[in-house]
């Protein structure tokens, strides 16, 4: 089995992530693209010991930049917008 806690990158926090937070009771993290929803769902109740309803991914392609005549990309990656129970919460989204 891997390493649950090499699953969550970091939580992505913005304004309508933290309007999700308040009206819905939904957190997103930034988390490896390899993991599927059940690892996700063990690995996120067993390291904030919450109740988990639902888990919502997506894959995320990273954008074209631009420097002058040289061309990248950013990196891809995924997000997972996860449903808690109600009245559980983290505590890291409750100081945003």
């Amino acid at each position: 089995m891997k390493n649950q806690f090499g699953f969550i990158s970091k939580p992505y926090i913005t304004e309508k992530v933290l309007l999700m937070n308040e009206e819905q009771n939904k957190v997103v993290f930034k988390i490896d693209k390899t993991v599927n929803k059940i690892e996700l769902k063990k690995a996120i109740e067993s390291i904030f010991n919450v109740t988990v309803e639902a888990i919502n991914t997506l894959n995320i392609r990273g954008k074209k930049k631009r420097l002058g005549k040289w061309e990248g990309r950013r990196a891809d990656w995924k997000k997972a917008i996860v449903t808690l129970k109600e009245g559980d919460t983290i505590e890291y989204f409750e100081g945003a």
